[in-house]
């Protein structure tokens, strides 16, 4: 029986509206889109997922070793029915699986849902497991409610696993089947499940904390509080947070701590939020052993919970008690009942109108007396650091990260807070040394008139100040009384006036170290709370300090190895553009924001006043795939050199990248070079006006005609480079002068919102409105189309078309005649005066004879004799013979033998060039100074 909520048609409708970025409406409950919200914002994406496998999951721990009976239980429970049951870590890493039918576990693997594999909410998107931890309560997930595709088949019912006595989330258990065979009693029989892990867990706990709790539990039967379900066996779990505002929770915490330090009876009223009061009680306990402790309870309005969202029947069932409360020495926290079942939220009826005479009583807390205080300072530094940890080091830039640092000290321990290093910290290197200026990286405060220095002001402390100090001694410094701090004073004393003016009293500096390295120092301030900072303030701040310090080296190591991956790229991009008239270029490359990704564009000029084009992309990232590059680049503008068919220069492209990958798998380096690549190669001829290209995995070029319609060629895409499977297909296209062709990389039509055939039509959209030269069509796309963080590299290569017009070229078809060679050198005499170039009149006809000559006595008809007037001169003969001319030296007795290397001695260039029905000899003369042709 399908869930009622799994609106299949609804669900998808809405995940496609919140793709496309839409209003998704009120079909999906709100557990659901927050879901849905936080994988958009980590990254996830609909269509594919990753699961990866983790190698140090712990097997053998606390969690799989108590849940392994009740598991064992619950899978003769469900033998013989088609569902699976996971327990995992925190992580969301399975740590075991039960199935209720074997045929399921062939299934499971296949798709690896099997141990050691992760399902966090951050790479798998929304899921049972995942986003039962992600929000800390029981999940219910069905069909389009997971975020990607691969998952929408299954329904999932998790509920978070907590320590009893920490309060500790250690895990999750789920229950998964496919959608249609989903039922509501699923998260009920997941709930009873994990409240038998937890009462097992409850077994750990050591006998004097729970002689404690017994004691409290006899004397409220004593004192005639009713107790019912005092009565009934106690269940060491968590609810939901929801139940109970964050602020409200805090304020009862503190007001507890404060009452066990007193360690007295008394009476007190703690104002909550919504106008309302709470009446505290604290009552001495003991025990028959001698222990002894104070229990808070509190008498709380049950409308202040109702208004909340708890159910009717939230106030029944059995006491959770975390063992916090119980530990003497630590932070009491709050016990609140566990409702029989968690429903879906959008099944939660309405709030009604709470009557106001009602109440109930609740435990808040036990503890020892006279630890209340240092109990709750040990859990708010707990609860800093662990903030901390989660906070600080989310993305890998250096500066992000010195602000996260402050986010986090802010207010929590200090009032403000400064971060400063040393500018060759923030460009990836090494500090220098102790004395060297640092640059204000990051400041916050609880007000902004602290006459501190502001961000981005270049620092050089004297070295009394108790910066400098750390930054040279490597350890904290305490000053508690800035009024007497002579060597902080020191370094401006107008501004240090200025600053105490203003309140800041109290100073901690602690330097940023890691790995051996000082990277910088930050400053703590306080200035509010008239107490100072005490020793205590320091270990803490040193922690603090200590676990952004990896956070910043990490992120400075990343900008050292992008901004060298960078540079690497870049050498090997072309920078000046060749010299040849076939086609007017303009080229962009834009990096990725994640780092380089090998992408890479050429312009080749080549025989024949022709010129090669070329696009590619290296699979991989970082100084791997930026070699790569450069590797093949060369290797492109090799096989070019040879006058190689288009094909054939991917077919030898493609045999080097699977040359590449096996010599890294030789050397056991697999994977840190390439795994593949894809290239398109075009060849355009100014004088045919035609276009041959090929392409090997990649995108196809866009073409604008001269009257501005824009159209994307009919292209056979080949494999990409490295596969070696297929033979490479050419497409030959005629183009009018005044064309443009428009190559580009993935990374311009690539968007994590937006599908491909979505962005190649903004991108005809944007060409087909943004008519102009290649540098202006360059600019409009980098401007309309990549995201303002791209997340792979943009290589692009316009290419305006121009033609060789008839009065450059002079053509004439050669009989098999020998006789023939004399009225040619006559003709190209006469051509060649033509064109003012009388001075190359000698030497061309030495070179025209010695090559038509050798095309009757070796070759076969037809064959065709042409110069060309573009750059250089440039003369071809053309015959019917696929046998290539070989230059060598002859000896003295030779009669024959010297006609190429005369033709070596008089052509700065020469080359052979196959065509599919024979091949052209060319040869390029330069011209001279005082006759270069207009």
């Amino acid at each position: 029986m399908a869930v009622e909520w799994d609106n299949v048609g609804a669900l998808n409708s809405a995940h496609d509206h919140f793709l496309d970025g839409l209003p998704v409406g009120g079909g999906v409950r709100e557990s659901v889109l927050r879901s849905w919200q936080r994988c958009r914002s980590q990254g996830v994406t609909a269509d594919h997922v990753d699961v990866l496998y983790h190698q140090d999951v712990d097997f053998g721990g606390l969690l799989h070793h108590i849940a392994g009976p009740v598991l064992d239980d619950l899978e003769a429970k469900v033998s013989g029915i088609k569902v699976s049951v996971f327990l995992c870590d925190e992580q969301a890493r399975v740590l075991s699986r039960r199935v209720g039918e074997p045929s399921l576990n062939g299934f499971l693997d296949s798709i690896d849902l099997c141990p050691g594999f992760g399902f966090s909410e951050p790479v798998v998107g929304t899921n049972g497991m995942g986003t039962a931890l992600a929000d800390r309560r029981p999940s219910f997930i069905c069909g389009r409610e997971h975020f990607a595709d691969a998952m929408r088949t299954y329904a999932c019912a998790a509920t978070p696993i907590r320590d009893p006595f920490s309060g500790r989330i250690l895990g999750a258990l789920d229950v998964t089947c496919e959608r249609a065979d989903a039922e509501t009693s699923m998260l009920r029989l997941v709930n009873e499940t994990v409240e038998l892990i937890e009462r097992r867990l409850l077994d750990q706990i050591r006998g004097r904390e729970r002689a404690l709790l017994h004691v409290f539990l006899r004397a409220r039967r004593r004192a005639g509080v009713a107790a019912s379900w005092f009565d009934q066996p106690v269940s060491m779990g968590l609810l939901p947070d929801d139940l109970l505002e964050q602020r409200d929770r805090i304020v009862l915490l503190e007001k507890a701590a404060e009452m066990i330090s007193a360690g007295r009876a008394c009476l007190a009223e703690v104002e909550l939020s919504h106008r309302r009061f709470a009446t505290v009680l604290s009552r001495p306990v003991h025990s028959p052993t001698g222990l002894t402790g104070v229990a808070v309870e509190a008498v709380l309005p049950d409308g202040a919970l109702r208004c909340l969202g708890a159910q009717a029947n939230s106030t029944t069932g059995d006491i959770t008690m975390p063992a916090d409360s119980l530990t003497p020495g630590k932070a009491p926290v709050m016990l609140l009942p566990r409702p029989h079942a968690v429903l879906p939220a959008h099944s939660v009826p309405p709030a009604r109108k709470p009557p106001p005479e009602t109440a109930r009583d609740w435990l808040v807390a036990v503890g020892e007396p006279g630890v209340g205080r240092l109990a709750l300072l040990a859990r708010q530094r707990l609860s800093l650091l662990g903030e901390a940890g989660a906070r600080i080091g989310t993305t890998l830039d250096v500066a992000r990260t010195a602000e996260e640092l402050t986010e986090v000290a802010v207010p929590s321990f200090a009032d403000f807070v400064a971060v400063d290093l040393p500018d060759a910290v923030l460009s990836g290197e090494e500090p220098t040394g102790p004395g060297e200026p640092v640059r204000r990286v990051a400041l916050k405060g609880i007000r902004p008139d602290s006459h501190l220095h502001e961000v981005n002001a270049l620092i050089t402390f004297v070295p009394s100040t108790p910066a400098a100090i750390s930054l040279a001694a490597e350890r904290p410094i305490l000053e508690p009384d800035l009024h007497k701090a002579a060597g902080w004073i020191a370094q401006d004393p107008p501004r240090a006036e200025r600053i105490r003016e203003a309140g800041i009293h109290s100073l901690i500096t602690v330097p940023l170290r890691a790995r051996g390295m000082v990277l910088g120092v930050v400053s703590f301030y306080r200035s509010e709370r008239p107490a100072p900072f005490e020793e205590d303030d320091l270990s803490l701040a040193e922690e603090l300090v200590g676990r952004a310090a990896v956070c910043i080296d990490n992120a400075r190591r990343y900008t050292r190895e992008h901004a060298t991956a960078l540079a690497l790229q870049t050498s090997l991009l072309p920078h000046d553009e060749p010299e040849q008239n076939a086609v007017e270029v303009a080229h962009r490359y834009l990096p990725a924001h994640g780092g380089t990704r090998g992408d890479w564009f050429d312009v080749i000029p080549l025989s024949g006043a022709r010129v090669a084009l070329v696009v590619g992309d290296v699979v991989g990232h970082g100084l791997c795939a930026s070699a790569t590059m450069g590797r093949l680049r060369i290797a492109v503008r090799n096989f070019s050199d040879l006058d190689l068919p288009v094909d054939e220069v991917l077919a030898h492209l493609d045999d080097l990248v699977d040359r590449l990958d096996l010599e890294q798998d030789a050397r056991g380096m697999a994977g840190e070079v390439i795994a593949g690549a894809t290239c398109l190669y075009a060849v355009y001829d100014p004088v045919s006006r035609r276009l041959t290209a090929a392409s090997a995995g990649h995108p196809v070029p866009a073409l604008i005609r001269p009257d501005g319609t824009v159209e994307f060629p009919d292209m056979p895409l080949g494999p990409p480079l490295g596969l070696g499977s297929l033979p490479f297909e050419t497409v030959e296209l005629e183009l009018d002068e005044g064309s443009q062709l428009v190559l580009f990389t993935n990374g311009l039509v690539c968007d994590r919102y937006r599908d491909t055939d979505t962005m190649l039509a903004a991108m005809r959209d944007s060409l087909a409105s943004s008519a102009g030269s290649p540098e202006q069509i360059c600019r409009t796309l980098l401007e309309t189309l990549p995201p303002p963080e791209p997340q792979d590299d943009v290589a692009l290569l316009v290419a305006g078309t121009r033609a060789l017009d008839y009065g450059r070229v002079a053509r004439w078809d050669l009989p098999a005649d020998p006789s023939a060679v004399s009225a040619l050198r006559s003709a190209v005499t006469s051509q060649l005066a033509a064109w003012g170039l009388d001075e190359l009149g000698f030497a061309t006809e030495l070179l025209i004879s010695e090559l038509a000559t050798n095309a009757i006595r070796y070759g076969g008809p037809p064959i065709e004799v042409r110069l060309l007037r573009d750059r250089a001169l440039i003369c071809e003969v053309t015959d019917g013979s696929s046998t290539s001319p070989r230059l060598r030296r002859a000896s003295t007795t030779d009669e024959g033998g010297r006609g190429l290397f005369l033709v070596a001695q008089l052509a700065q260039r020469w080359g052979t060039r196959y065509t599919g029905d024979g091949k052209v000899i060319w040869t390029e003369q330069p011209y001279p100074a005082t006759s270069f042709p207009s």
